[in-house]
């Protein structure tokens, strides 16, 4: 075996690892460092490392060291579009390949090492890929040569593995985060996130003497709706209503699901009653179009002149919607002024 510097090289492969998982980082400059390491330990002038990819099923080229960018480009493509290719058979078998003995493209010797880079997850051995290193012309690679290759190769596994699951940690939480701030079935903000923002809109306009609208919608007929439909169709028109709120709101607006069939925009300044009346009349041309027949109300209430705490303003705004609904379909109301 000939690993440089005595101990030293496999120490290098030891310590690029060790680092590694202890530290995490860049995913690409780590296994690029342990390919590095353990390449110098055995002195093998070529070596790659290939990852499978989950989406597309092919081997991609992920470090690579001793070839020109156009050389790995010209192996990556070879590796990837022959599945017989020694390489993507130690990938696809999971059987690491020492000492195998082939033809370079100029037609020359080379002596080969693939190891899968394979982790054990709930027991079951999970594939991710294969580190290769090569040799030019026929090269010896002994029991000690091997078990640190081998090595190397379980440490870039390890690597990777970590990342992913590092990745699948935070897109999780990123995930669980969007679920605890929004309704499920419309995709907009819940009554929790609503109370959040409620309470910071008011606060601020405290502070700055401003004001701030908070209007409450109503399906017209829900009831009839589910009725005649079911909950499925009920699903369909609040997932439609949603659209148009979606779409009729300011950027500094915040829409929320706060019931069944009920729906609160919080919209700083005075012109809540403004998006209230598109919003109204967007559902309306909505209908039209799709002759579905929905329509929404609305009660409209502005602090500070109808409350200066969220359930005052929300209390207000749902005072006028009840007036809003006595008066039709459609309609819109507020505690501080007749409006439509």
């Amino acid at each position: 075996m000939s690993t440089g510097s005595g101990t030293a090289g496999p120490l290098r492969v030891l310590a690029a690892g060790a680092s590694a998982l202890a530290r995490g980082g860049n995913i690409d400059a780590t296994v690029e460092a342990i390919l590095r390491a353990a390449a110098e330990a055995a002195e093998a002038p070529v070596a790659a490392v290939f990852l499978q990819d989950p989406d597309l099923g092919s081997l991609q080229l992920a470090a690579v060291r001793g070839m020109p960018e156009e050389a790995a480009v010209a192996f990556a493509d070879e590796v990837a579009g022959d599945p017989e290719h020694p390489i993507a058979r130690a990938a696809r078998e999971g059987t690491p390949a020492v000492g195998r003995v082939g033809a370079t493209p100029d037609g020359s010797t080379m002596t080969g090492a693939d190891l899968p880079l394979v982790v054990v997850r709930d027991g079951i051995d999970l594939a991710l890929g294969v580190a290769s290193f090569g040799w030019f012309g026929e090269h010896r690679i002994d029991d000690d040569e091997a078990m640190l290759l081998a090595a190397a190769a379980d440490l870039v596994a390890a690597a990777i593995d970590r990342a992913r699951l590092t990745s699948l940690v935070h897109e999780r939480s990123e995930w669980l985060e969007r679920l605890a701030q929004s309704d499920p079935l419309t995709g907009l903000a819940n009554l929790r996130t609503l109370s959040r923002v409620l309470e910071l809109e008011l606060a601020r306009a405290g502070r700055q003497g401003g004001d701030v609208s908070v209007a409450v919608f109503d399906v017209d007929s829900f009831a009839a709706v589910n009725a005649a439909g079911g909950r499925a169709a009920g699903d369909a028109v609040l997932r439609r209503v949603a659209e148009v709120l979606g779409s009729s709101v300011r950027l500094v607006d915040t829409i929320a699901r706060s019931g069944a069939d009920e729906f609160v925009v919080v919209a700083p300044g005075s012109a809540g009653g403004i998006v209230a009346r598109r919003i109204i009349d967007g559902v309306a041309a909505a209908a039209e179009a799709d002759g579905s027949g929905i329509s929404v109300s609305a009660g409209v209430a502005h602090f500070p002149a109808d409350g200066t705490t969220a359930d005052d303003l929300l209390g207000a705004a749902r005072v006028a919607l009840d007036s809003a609904r006595t008066a039709g379909r459609g309609r819109l109301a507020s505690t501080a002024r007749a409006e439509g």
